[in-house]
């Protein structure tokens, strides 16, 4: 069963918050940055001053607040290849559909709703 069973979608959103409350944008900043955590940074570049090597292969993410709505920042997160099947980003938030899955990673998801969260509502605050 997905772990989406039941939320609303938009064409190319999802507008209502994963866990039914906003997120802690400073907390969101810190996943973004940690590369132990959401690995972010390996394809994009942002406002990070403080964070030497910065990824060239997806969008900078310095004004995705300002391109994207949160439904749409959440939608990218959660599963980008509904968005766009080709995308190289992974699926923060989906657990199934995926193929030499290693034994300890299947059934589970990169982040959990509630990082999600947080990391929408820091990406939301870059304008």
């Amino acid at each position: 069963m997905s772990l989406l069973a039941g939320n609303a979608f938009a064409a190319d959103s999802i507008p209502a918050s994963l866990t039914g409350a906003k997120g802690d944008p400073a907390r969101g900043r810190a996943i973004v940055a940690n590369r132990q955590v959401g690995l972010c940074l390996l394809c994009h570049s942002g406002p990070f001053p403080e964070e030497r090597f910065q990824g060239n292969l997806a969008p900078d993410l310095t004004s995705v607040g300002a391109r994207y709505s949160e439904g749409q920042i959440r939608q990218r997160m959660v599963d980008s290849r509904k968005v766009n099947p080709q995308t190289i980003m992974p699926a923060y938030y989906e657990s199934e559909g995926f193929v030499r899955v290693a034994p300890a990673y299947r059934g589970k998801t990169i982040l959990s709703a509630e990082q999600i969260e947080d990391v929408v509502a820091y990406l939301a605050t870059l304008r």
